[in-house]
């Protein structure tokens, strides 16, 4: 139903800075983010943001990176700054969308992205 195109990874040095951008087919009214998932390690989220601007934020990264959504392009950023190494990992772009039937029937789907691979050198 919704497809989540991300774009922005790539290759940093220690202290650096990426931006990160995912595109969404659809509007989306509840939650966009970012969760970030290491080779051998489980996938963790790194922020998210209501439609309304409400933000939530991995104490690891909170003060480093800012998430930011422009509804009106169904899109999400996400500034890294001074990155660490410890910040390498695939990053996927999230959202979840509720729907509400015909038949007053809630309902709420998630939906992520392919992932972009944000590698941070020592």
């Amino acid at each position: 139903q919704v497809q989540l195109v991300e774009s922005g990874g790539g290759l940093a040095q220690t202290g650096g800075s990426l931006r990160l951008s995912c595109v969404a087919s659809r509007s989306i009214n509840s939650l966009m983010g970012w969760f970030r998932q290491a080779p051998g390690k489980q996938r963790e989220l790194v922020a998210t943001q209501t439609s309304a601007g409400y933000t939530n934020y991995a104490d690891g990264v909170k003060g480093r990176f800012t998430i930011s959504r422009d509804n009106a392009k169904n899109s999400v950023s996400l500034q890294m700054n001074s990155l660490k190494p410890d910040d390498t990992a695939v990053y996927y772009c999230y959202a979840r969308v509720i729907t509400i039937s015909t038949s007053d029937i809630v309902d709420s789907k998630d939906y992520w992205g392919q992932g972009t691979q944000v590698t941070v050198s020592s």
